[in-house]
């Protein structure tokens, strides 16, 4: 259906999607799969759900206004935790993540220490987790990650210092280092 065919209020819709996954989309997907431990899959149907939650409130938010990242944020996070919740409550499902990469020689180390520091992430709580995808995945500054997570800048000081030091904790009882 083009332009022409379409109401006012579905045209405005749609450009109000295009415009907040053309401005946010890549942003929320690296955060999601942060906090969902490198599985982009479930990382999607996160961040479609964040935009489709936007579009909802279309008429109140402006996809290049600068409040709008964090309030997509706080959204996603809010999806993160709610799906954790759930999944506590049924068995765990099967994945094609034991497949995984089947690495050459000259990967297997490189593979190996991500599986090792993916799976010890999961150790982490996910206030821990999201400071550490914000700081050191995304390479945001304190400042910055303060300002998305709408926490003081020595919180996310003390939450890193605090989520590094339980993430080498993990790695040491997982055996992964000495």
């Amino acid at each position: 259906m083009g332009h022409d065919t379409m109401h006012p209020n579905e045209v405005r819709a749609e450009e109000f999607v295009r415009a907040v996954y053309d401005l946010h989309g890549a942003y929320l997907l690296r955060v999601a799969t942060g906090l969902l431990t490198g599985d982009r899959y479930h990382a999607q149907d996160v961040v479609q759900e964040t935009v489709l939650r936007a579009w909802r409130h279309a008429d109140s938010l402006d996809p290049q206004a600068l409040g709008i990242r964090s309030w997509l944020a706080h959204v996603l996070r809010n999806l993160v935790i709610d799906g954790q919740r759930a999944r506590q409550c049924r068995p765990a499902e099967t994945t094609d993540e034991a497949l995984g990469e089947l690495p050459g020689l000259e990967h297997t180390e490189t593979v190996h220490t991500r599986k090792a520091v993916r799976e010890a992430l999961t150790d982490l709580s996910l206030q821990h987790r999201e400071v550490l995808v914000h700081v050191l995945y995304l390479d945001q500054s304190v400042a910055q990650t303060a300002s998305v997570l709408g926490i003081p800048p020595g919180t996310v000081k003390s939450r890193t210092r605090l989520a590094l030091k339980a993430l080498r904790k993990s790695l040491v009882e997982r055996g992964h280092v000495p």
